[in-house]
C-alpha cells in the first residue's frame, strides 16, 4: 500500500535527504502530500513539481510570488506564511517528516503529532522548549514518535528490542570540529572555521551548535524526555569516528550500541518504514577497515554549553525553553559576525541567570501561548546582552 508522507521543512539537509530515500523507492511505494520550507521558493517549487506534492507551504510571504509563479499552472495547492506550515502538517499524511529547524518548528510539528500517526521528530527544538507540553500530546493522541536524530534513533532501536533493566543511556559526540583545541585557540575561531564539521554535511545552525557542544546539550534535554530518563541516567562522550551513534548499558553490564557509517538516510529511513526496515543508499560498514574507535570525556571548561544544557535539564521549568531561544539568538549574532565564537555560550549562560530570578521560573509552560512568551522573553534578554557587547 502507497505511504502518504509529508515532508515539514523539506529544503533543510533532513528534507533532501527524506526526498532523496523517496526518489530511490520503488514506483508507488510513497505519495508525497505536502512539502514547507521557510524562505527558499525556487527550491520548494522544484520539489514540488519532481514529486508531484499536493500542497507546499512558504512562511516567507515576501517570496510568495516566486512560488505561485513557479508552480502556475499545476494543481499543486499553495500556502503562504507561518499558519500555512501549520495547515500543512494537517494534510492527511502517514508519516510526517518534523524538520522545521528551531522553535519555529514547534507548532507545525505539534499539528502533525495531532493527526495520531507516525512523526518522525528531526526537530529537538520540540522537546527543549516545550517537552512536558509535548509528550503530553504525543500520548493523547496516540502517535509513534520516531527520533530521526541519529543518537536518538539508535537507542529507540535498542530499547524496541530490550526496554527492560537500563542503568544508562550514552549519547555519543563527534566532538565536533575544535575538540583539540585549547579555551585559549577558541577565541580566534572563526564563522568558517565553526562550519567545517569534519564528519556531518548539516545546515549552518547546527553545524555552530556542534561546534559548540550545545548540539549534544539539546540531545541530552531530548533523551530525557523521549526515553523518560532523568539527567543522571545520560551520559554524554565524545567518540570522534562516529561509527557508534549511541549506547545503552544494562544492570548485568551488558552495553548494546547501534553502529553505522555517519549517514542521516540510515535513521531517516529507518522512521519512514517503522516498523520494517527499508533499503538506504549509505555506504556499508567495513570492519576490517576501521583502524579504531576511540572515546573521550566532554571538555566543560573549553565546551560549557554542554554543561549549560544538563543545568537546566536539572533545574526544569523553563529553563531548557529559555536555554533553546537564548542559544538560537547567540548563534544568529555569531553568524552575522557580531559576537566571538565563545561568546554565544557565555551569552546564553548570561540570560539563563538573568531570566532565573524570574517569576514563574521553575515552573513548566504548560500551553503554547506561555512557551511561545518565555520563547520571546529569552531572546529578547539575549538581544539586549548582545547589544550591550557591540
Amino acid at each position: 500500500m502507497t505511504k502518504r508522507i509529508s515532508v515539514l521543512g523539506s529544503t533543510g539537509s533532513i528534507g533532501e535527504n527524506t526526498l532523496d530515500i523517496i526518489s530511490r523507492a520503488p514506483e508507488g511505494t510513497y505519495k508525497v502530500a505536502a512539502l514547507t520550507a521557510n524562505t527558499s521558493a525556487k527550491k520548494l517549487a522544484e520539489q514540488a513539481i519532481a514529486f508531484d506534492a499536493e500542497y507546499v507551504a512558504l512562511a516567507d510571504s515576501s517570496q510568495s510570488q516566486i512560488l505561485k509563479a513557479a508552480l502556475a499552472g499545476t494543481r499543486i495547492d499553495i500556502g503562504i506564511g507561518p499558519e500555512a506550515l501549520v495547515d500543512a502538517a494537517s494534510v492527511q499524511a502517514d508519516f510526517t517528516m518534523a524538520a522545521i529547524m528551531g522553535a519555529a518548528g514547534l507548532e507545525p510539528t505539534l499539528a502533525a503529532v495531532r493527526q495520531g500517526n507516525h512523526v518522525g521528530l528531526a526537530n529537538k527544538e520540540c522537546l527543549v522548549c516545550a517537552g512536558d507540553h509535548f509528550m503530553a500530546e504525543v500520548k493523547r493522541h496516540g502517535t509513534v514518535l520516531l527520533p530521526v536524530d541519529s543518537e536518538h534513533n539508535a537507542i529507540f532501536q535498542v530499547l524496541e528490542e530490550d526496554p527492560k533493566g537500563i542503568r544508562r543511556l550514552i549519547l555519543t559526540a563527534s566532538g565536533g570540529p575544535f575538540r583539540e583545541k585549547t579555551a585559549e585557540c577558541l577565541k580566534a575561531v572563526t564563522r568558517k572555521d565553526a562550519l567545517a564539521h569534519p564528519i556531518w554535511e548539516m545546515g549552518e545552525k547546527i553545524s555552530i551548535d556542534s561546534a559548540t557542544l550545545m548540539n549534544k546539550g539539546l540531545e541530552l534535554i531530548e533523551a530525557s524526555y523521549l526515553f523518560n530518563r532523568p539527567s543522571a541516567d545520560i551520559d554524554v562522550i565524545v567518540h570522534p569516528q562516529s561509527i557508534i551513534h549511541s549506547m545503552v548499558e544494562y544492570i548485568d553490564g551488558s552495553v548494546l550500541a547501534q553502529l553505522g557509517s555517519p549517514d542521516m538516510r540510515t535513521p531517516i529511513a529507518y522512521a519512514m518504514g517503522w516498523p520494517a526496515r527499508v533499503e538506504a543508499p549509505v555506504e556499508r560498514l567495513n570492519f576490517t577497515k576501521l583502524s579504531e574507535l576511540t572515546f573521550f570525556e566532554p571538555d566543560l571548561v573549553c565546551f560549557p554549553a554542554l554543561r549549560l544544557a544538563r543545568e537546566a535539564l536539572e533545574a526544569g521549568g523553563r529553563a531548557p525553553n529559555i536555554l533553546n531561544a537564548a542559544n538560537e539568538i547567540a548563534v544568529e549574532a555569531f553568524l552575522s559576525e557580531k559576537v566571538e565564537f565563545i561568546q554565544i555560550s557565555q551569552i546564553v549562560e548570561q540570560v539563563l541567570n538573568t531570566l532565573s530570578r524570574s517569576e514563574g521560573f521553575a515552573q513548566a509552560d504548560m500551553s503554547i501561548d506561555a512557551i511561545l512568551a518565555t520563547d520571546a522573553l529569552a531572546r529578547q534578554t539575549a538581544h539586549e546582552h548582545i547589544v550591550n557587547l557591540l
